[in-house]
This record gives C-alpha cells, sequence and structure tokens, in this order.
C-alpha cells in the first residue's frame, strides 16, 4: 500500500462533497481528538501534518454548505415529491401539519444509522399528526430506495428526488442526512445536518405538535 500523503487539491469539488455526506460532526470530532491524543512517534506526527488541514477543510466546507441552507424560522419553500407509488405531495399540501423532511441516501453510512431512530420517532408522535418525508437524493438508484424501504418497513412517504429539484428548493442540499422540522404554519424551526441529539430533537417535536394543536 503507497502511504504518501496525497495533496489536498486532488480532492475535489466531488470528492469534497461525498467526504461530507459520509462524515458528521461527531466522526470530525472523533478524529481530531484521535490525532491530538495520538503519541509522538514519527508515524502519528506524521499523519497529524497532513490529516489535520483536511480536518480543517472539511468543517470549513461545511459551515460554507450550512451558511447556503436555510436559516431557522424561514417559509418552507415550495416544493414537490414524487413518492415511490408515482404520486405527488408538495409542501402545500403539507399546509396546516407539524411534518420532517428527511434528505437521505442509501450509501449515506450516517442516514442508515439514524434510520431506526427516526422510525421510531414518527411511531411515537404519528398519532399526534406528525408527517414524515423521506427525500432520496437524485443520485441514489430507485431499485436501492425501494429495497431499503420495502425491507426495512419504513413506515412513513419515501419519495425520490429524481432531478434534484427538491434538495435545490431546500436550499441545495449537498449533506445527508439533512432533516427540516416545519411547523403548521409552514415555519422551518430547526435544520439538522447529521445525526440529531435524540432526547432534544423528540423535546421539540412534542412541544411543537402540542402547541399547535
Amino acid at each position: 500500500m503507497d502511504e504518501t500523503p496525497q495533496p489536498i487539491g486532488g480532492i475535489g469539488s466531488t470528492g469534497l462533497q461525498w467526504c461530507l455526506s459520509h462524515l458528521d460532526s461527531r466522526s470530525v470530532a472523533d478524529m481530531a481528538s484521535s490525532l491530538t491524543s495520538s503519541p509522538d512517534t514519527p508515524p502519528a506526527v506524521g499523519a497529524r501534518r497532513w490529516l489535520l488541514p483536511v480536518i480543517v477543510l472539511v468543517l470549513a466546507a461545511a459551515g460554507w454548505f450550512g451558511w447556503r441552507a436555510f436559516s431557522p424560522s424561514q417559509q418552507v419553500p415550495a416544493a414537490s415529491f414524487t413518492l415511490l407509488d408515482g404520486q405527488k405531495l408538495s409542501t402545500r399540501d403539507l399546509k396546516g401539519k407539524v411534518y420532517l423532511v428527511n434528505f437521505w441516501a442509501t450509501s449515506c453510512a450516517t442516514c442508515v444509522k439514524e434510520m431506526p431512530n427516526m422510525i421510531q420517532t414518527y411511531n411515537k408522535f404519528k398519532d399526534q399528526g406528525l408527517e414524515f418525508v423521506a427525500v432520496a437524493m437524485r443520485y441514489d438508484p430507485p431499485m436501492y430506495v425501494m429495497n431499503y424501504s420495502q425491507t426495512r418497513q419504513l413506515p412513513f412517504k419515501v419519495a425520490m428526488d429524481a432531478d434534484g429539484a427538491a434538495a435545490r428548493a431546500f436550499g441545495d442540499v449537498q449533506l445527508t442526512p439533512t432533516t427540516f422540522l416545519v411547523d403548521r404554519d409552514g415555519r422551518i424551526l430547526k435544520r439538522y445536518v447529521g445525526e440529531p441529539e435524540w432526547a432534544a430533537f423528540e423535546t421539540l417535536l412534542r412541544d411543537t405538535l402540542a402547541k399547535q394543536a
């Protein structure tokens, strides 16, 4: 195996987006912690020399993508989703409801990791009126999405964003998972990039559903 460090410039924008979609804040934090706590042996020093700039680059890029996305309390955009059964659903159809829009991909490790908790959360709050739309990114093969939805028995609506229009409408979503919480007035209350902190997530959902019931 060639262990020669590669120049950061060789990552490219597409590769950087892939890296960001497969890393969350916990992953980056764990990586940084391991580097700073490594013994000062020659291999560890060499690893720190080229990995730390990569971490800085990833964090800077994540901040840039976040700057482009929606800030809380903005109105939800006019967007349309194509569900797996071919039916159309729009944000206009969801007006008056509390709902989550979760951008995900079957190739995204964090998306797959958080999905059981998303299912549990939806099942916990659906009787209180919570709606959920899981939007597969445009690069996700429809066959993979359908297979995942069926084998995991996803209980909520699953959509394909074949042309990327929904992701663009929601602030040009690039990172997965990205989840938006929308209230009954059509305001985006919270945007989560990566896996949420579940206790706080459920508290906000519970309060939003109760306050606007």
